[in-house]
């Protein structure tokens, strides 16, 4: 018989916060970063926020468009999203640097067109130091 702490149950629910690195398809991580998001949940963890930095701001474009037989994650994290109300934020300087803007970034850069999906936010590094601060866990995911 294994003791009680084993059991996911009888532990104390904590709260994560996620920092995804890597593009949607450049390799795996982008995928199990939103899978360990949904186990999280599943298991009664908190999620405070999801930073996309690096490669990861693409996650958050709504423009891109994966071939019919891989799997379009962007739908999936707005799901999670709206059923969780969780705080998906897009680092603005590195999303600046990969094309990724909102409405407002897009008419104050003087640029044709917005394409940060909705559900999704820009905000600096600043967020994600706070979410690190108000977190028991940081996982990181990509390099």
């Amino acid at each position: 018989m294994y003791p009680a702490t084993s059991d996911t149950r009888n532990q104390a629910a904590m709260n994560f916060t996620l920092a995804v690195y890597a593009a949607p398809h450049a390799s795996q991580s982008a995928a199990t970063a939103l899978r360990f998001a949904q186990a999280l949940l599943r298991q009664g963890h908190q999620l405070y926020r999801v930073f996309f930095y690096c490669d990861g701001v693409h996650n958050g474009s709504s423009l891109a468009t994966p071939p019919q037989d891989e799997t379009d994650l962007l739908p999936a994290w707005q799901s999670l999203q709206a059923e969780h109300g969780l705080d998906l934020v897009v680092c603005i300087a590195a999303a600046q640097r990969r094309g990724v803007l909102s409405e407002a970034e897009a008419k104050r850069l003087e640029r044709p067109a917005a394409n940060l999906a909705p559900g999704f936010e820009l905000a600096g590094l600043g967020q994600l130091a706070d979410a690190v601060a108000h977190s028991d866990r940081l996982v990181t995911f990509g390099s």
